[in-house]
């Protein structure tokens, strides 16, 4: 998944980013509320960490905002404040959930997976697709009778196609959902991690396919 996290406090968003990278997402961080509007304007994200208080603003304003521009990502409130009717006000804004600082790693990542089942209409970490299972949480893919323990990036990408079966992802796309801008590749690592998700494929009755100067579909076979 790729995350945007919004926080000025540098020690905690650095020790979020490196939680949420071990398990293999994607993190922009943007330490004030001028960055998380550039960041939100040129990337798809996932889910969005949302501090309240921040150097150049009240985190609301964001929320608001975010939520009259497109209303799709799902935002989970980082707050200091405990008091029930600040809670309930990042709700009524649109929030999907909120944690009270300080906050246990742990719990934060549960409240995120909890989040995305609940935007993806489901209750179970497994997807399937055709005879595919796959459980991003624990990072397999059980194809017929193999069980078959993906990378992070490859496990990032067979999610993205999963989740959209029959849609076209260009190069350039693929390269905006795995990687942050803080890491300079090229989109030939795609045609890398395209053709290892492929390998696991074999035999399956669902392929990756190349559209000619599009890019790439996954599909039923």
């Amino acid at each position: 998944m790729r995350f945007l996290l919004v926080e000025d406090n540098l020690s905690l968003a650095a020790a979020v980013e490196d939680r949420l990278r071990m398990d293999g997402h994607v993190v922009d961080h943007a330490p004030d509320l001028a960055v998380a509007d550039d960041y939100a304007a040129t990337a798809d994200y996932d889910l969005i960490l949302l501090d309240i208080m921040l150097p150049d603003g009240d985190g609301r304003s964001f929320l608001k905002s975010h939520r009259s521009r497109e209303g799709t990502t799902p935002v989970i409130v980082l707050t200091a404040r405990s008091e029930v009717s600040d809670r309930v006000g990042v709700l009524d804004l649109g929030a999907d959930d909120y944690i009270t600082k300080p906050f246990d790693f742990s719990e934060l990542e549960a409240r995120c997976r909890a989040v995305l089942r609940r935007h993806g209409g489901g209750s179970s970490n497994q997807k399937r697709f055709g005879a595919l299972v796959f459980d991003p949480l624990a990072g397999t893919l059980v194809v017929g009778d193999k069980t078959v323990s993906l990378r992070n990036k490859e496990l990032r990408l067979l999610e993205i196609f999963i989740n959209a079966p029959d849609r076209i992802f260009s190069k350039s796309k693929l390269v905006d959902r795995l990687f942050s801008y803080e890491e300079d590749v090229s989109e030939n690592a795609i045609e890398v991690y395209v053709a290892r998700l492929r390998k696991h494929l074999a035999g399956a009755d669902v392929e990756i396919t190349t559209v000619r100067g599009l890019g790439y579909r996954m599909s039923l076979a």
